[in-house]
């Protein structure tokens, strides 16, 4: 059973603020480092659950965060952002059987939430696929569901988790922290969280052996992708895109066949924006 760990860094264990996730900051270098313990739990309980194949997906930033000499020896590293899929690299194979997303945090515009954004603070204000409202936890797991795997499992604040349920199904979840804001949260330590995460990828992978996980999240074809970027500006470069079409000041759309171009066209639709 292959298990891929998709891990972002905004949802770890005691992250409340930019500065915790941002490589140009002395914090970063110690946040990493629980990143990469966070990962390591996860790895660690997938393995206990019955996993004999794990591969990591470095999805923050440039993904250039785990510290690979630190991380679990049984797993393999997919770094870097330049892939296809990005934040679920190694999807593509196409024989990963289930996804346990470390990390994550909800989407943007959400009270209550650390960090929240969807893709790209500084662009993004809103994404849908046909007509539901999505983060990137939404996102990832359509492309994964695209190639037949579920997520089974979700680590990140309340929020989050919340989320991710409401919209993918009875996953198991682990909620690192209570976010009270933006950058305020009460948060476990680590030695609480690495524990309650290694037993939650445990059960989850025990849980998709049985049959008892939640199915691949799907999204009706064709995809219909509507980006409402942050200022008008953006929608102004990502209408460039051949088949994309504007909505209105800020809101551009375009239809894809599948959720694999829909994936590539949303990054481009970023990138030009």
């Amino acid at each position: 059973m292959k298990i891929l760990v998709a891990a972002d860094m905004e949802g770890i264990t005691g992250v409340t603020c930019w500065d915790h996730v941002d490589p140009a900051h002395a914090e970063y270098s110690r946040f990493r480092g629980i990143m990469t313990d966070d990962v390591n739990a996860a790895v660690k309980g997938a393995f206990e659950g019955g996993a004999t194949d794990v591969i990591v997906a470095d999805g923050h930033a440039m993904g250039t965060n785990i510290l690979v000499e630190k991380l679990d020896s049984r797993a393999r590293l997919n770094a870097g952002n330049g892939s296809p899929f990005a934040m679920v690299s190694g999807i593509e194979a196409g024989d990963v059987d289930g996804v346990i997303f470390t990390g994550y945090h909800a989407r943007a515009g959400s009270a209550e939430a650390i960090l929240a954004h969807t893709w790209s603070s500084r662009r993004i204000a809103n994404l849908w696929l046909n007509d539901t409202l999505q983060g990137e936890y939404g996102l990832n797991a359509a492309v994964c569901g695209h190639f037949g795997a579920p997520v089974v499992m979700i680590t990140g604040d309340q929020t989050a988790c919340a989320q991710a349920t409401e919209l993918l199904g009875d996953l198991e979840t682990v909620i690192v922290k209570q976010a009270n804001g933006f950058s305020s949260a009460e948060c476990l330590p680590p030695a609480v969280t690495h524990k309650k995460i290694e037993e939650t990828a445990n059960r989850a992978v025990e849980r998709l052996k049985e049959g008892k996980a939640p199915k691949p999240y799907t999204v009706s074809l064709p995809v219909r992708v509507t980006v409402e970027f942050l200022q008008p500006e953006m929608a102004e470069r990502a209408v460039r895109l051949p088949n994309a079409v504007r909505l209105d000041g800020r809101t551009v759309t375009f239809m894809c066949p599948d959720m694999v171009s829909a994936y590539m066209e949303f990054r481009a639709a970023v990138a030009l924006a």
